[in-house]
């Protein structure tokens, strides 16, 4: 049964963290026919930002990855990095240099200096790329999930490599929203056929079986049918999948006075109000869990925007570029 959202519902309790691990180092392949190298055109324009919404401008085109980055992705990055001498391995820990940032010496504001930080705990709970034989490598099926137990450092550096950057929270929730009021990504209802959050976990466990890995393959709720279980599309108005549910996405914002980094869309490990487009986490910058991933934004070039002149920015029509 779907749930309807109130608009009086009180924003709390982000994580609601879940202490079970995760256990699974294998699992079956799921094909979902999402290709995540695929970017949406996000239009410039005016928006409604906001659990009271209020019109907010974005004066840019801007494009914004189709999927969280997969784990597959990821495993790309750091063997290209690897072997340029850009990240190092320490224990079971992937560095990797920042150039660190301004400190306004604020009440409980943590400096951020230059130096080596974490990417990406190896061998931690629900990690699945391995480093074997000089080569990074993900456990079998997972392929398509998005990467987890990344830092911000590490989704930050991912981005920088290949010219891309985090989104800002603006440019994320208007992705996210389009450009009416609605509460969630597709719509004003959620249900645990459209996205993986807590209440879908007793659906997921039934089909996928026992110790069944939480994040689910990147655009997964697309309107197919996997074993009989049948999904709703999860896209955004632009396009996007997984904007609400699955993993937490890392933003690119460094505001003053503050060394928190922060994330929107919610996850696997929380409830409805935490799926809103506008509810957000923070986290410091070395901080890693089993439900934070992140996607990449990144900047139209002159000959692109004209070629997408004509874009009339929604679902049917989206500007759809392969990488």
């Amino acid at each position: 049964m779907k749930k309807i959202i109130f608009a009086t519902f009180i924003l709390l309790g982000l994580f609601g963290c879940n202490s079970q691990p995760v256990i699974n180092t294998e699992t079956e392949l799921i094909e979902t026919g999402i290709n995540p190298d695929t970017w949406i055109t996000i239009p410039a324009g005016t928006f409604f930002s906001g659990m009271v919404p209020h019109e907010k401008l974005i004066d840019y085109d801007y494009e914004m990855m189709l999927t969280h980055v997969t784990n597959g992705q990821y495993a790309k990055y750091l063997n290209e990095a690897f072997s340029k001498g850009i990240i190092k391995i320490y224990k079971d820990s992937i560095l990797g240099f920042y150039k660190g940032d301004p400190f306004d010496n604020y009440l409980h504001e943590e400096e951020i200096t230059a130096g080596d930080k974490l990417f990406l705990a190896l061998n931690k709970s629900g990690t699945h790329i391995r480093f074997t034989s000089e080569t990074f490598n993900v456990d079998k099926g997972f392929d398509n999930h998005p990467v987890i137990n990344v830092t911000w450092f590490g989704a930050n550096a991912y981005a920088k490599f290949y010219h891309y950057r985090l989104p800002t929270e603006l440019e994320w929730e208007k992705a996210a929203r389009g450009k009416d009021t609605r509460a969630y990504p597709w719509g004003n209802e959620i249900s645990s056929r459209i996205t993986n959050y807590k209440s879908s976990n007793t659906v997921l466990h039934n089909i996928l079986g026992g110790n069944v890995a939480r994040t689910t393959p990147v655009g997964y709720y697309n309107g197919k049918t996997y074993d009989g279980f049948e999904t709703e599309d999860n896209r955004s108005p632009y396009g996007l999948y997984d904007m609400g549910g699955n993993v937490w996405q890392w933003v690119g914002d460094d505001y003053p006075k503050v060394h928190y980094r922060y994330m929107r869309g919610g996850s696997f490990t929380n409830y409805e109000y935490n799926i809103f487009v506008w509810a957000r986490n923070s986290a410091g910058p070395d901080y890693s869990s089993i439900n934070i991933g992140f996607r990449c934004a990144r900047d139209i070039s002159k000959n692109a925007k004209e070629a997408n002149a004509d874009d009339n920015s929604v679902i049917d029509n989206t500007q759809v570029n392969n990488e």
